[in-house]
């Protein structure tokens, strides 16, 4: 198993692998890798887990169980909180160039097939990128029971006293003060 480089952690040179029967494959590490996610998201901590690169009789086949945390927004009292993602990919990519020839290959019958590049390099930074953002939560909570904010005041209900005194209210309203929910 190795490690990457920082400089471009999703980007494999798979010549080599290219070269190989069906079946060979080689592992690679992250350790610490960042991405851009794009506007209004950010990792809260980098990406690492493990990448299989496998040879098949059509091209690479790239396994990815990866793992990060996305700095969110609790959504019921707004505390800042880094929000654990496990994101496993499986993406198969085509040559764009024939390996021993030098050749562009056609790509016309597939086109939407994920390809390696013109230097044969196997870039995994797109996939990533959707599968993260993807993962993002819709409603992300700090721990499950989160009480969330005051209604009186803002503040969050789980810090300190909310015993605020009872406002005047619309007087047609004033029958509602005494309504209690009875059990289910």
């Amino acid at each position: 198993m190795t490690s990457r480089a920082s400089d471009a952690p999703f980007l494999w040179n798979v010549a080599g692998l290219l070269g190989e029967f069906a079946g060979a494959e080689r592992t690679y590490r992250l350790d610490a890798a960042t991405i851009d996610l794009g506007e209004g998201l950010q990792l809260a901590e980098p990406v690492v887990g493990r990448v299989r690169l496998m040879r098949t009789n059509r091209g690479i086949l790239a396994m990815a169980e990866l793992r990060t945390a996305l700095a969110e927004a609790c959504s019921r009292c707004l505390r800042e909180i880094a929000f654990p993602v496990e994101v496993q990919l499986e993406e198969e990519y085509l040559p764009s160039i024939d390996l021993g020839t030098g050749h562009p290959l056609a790509a016309d019958d597939e086109p939407d097939v994920l390809r390696l590049t013109d230097h044969h390099e196997l870039d995994l930074e797109t996939p990533v990128r959707e599968a993260i953002q993807l993962a993002e939560p819709i409603a992300p909570l700090c721990r499950p029971d989160c009480p969330g904010l005051c209604i009186v005041c803002g503040g969050r209900l789980d810090e300190g006293l909310h015993d605020h005194p009872v406002d005047d209210i619309d007087p047609r309203l004033e029958a509602l003060r005494g309504f209690k929910v009875v059990g289910d």
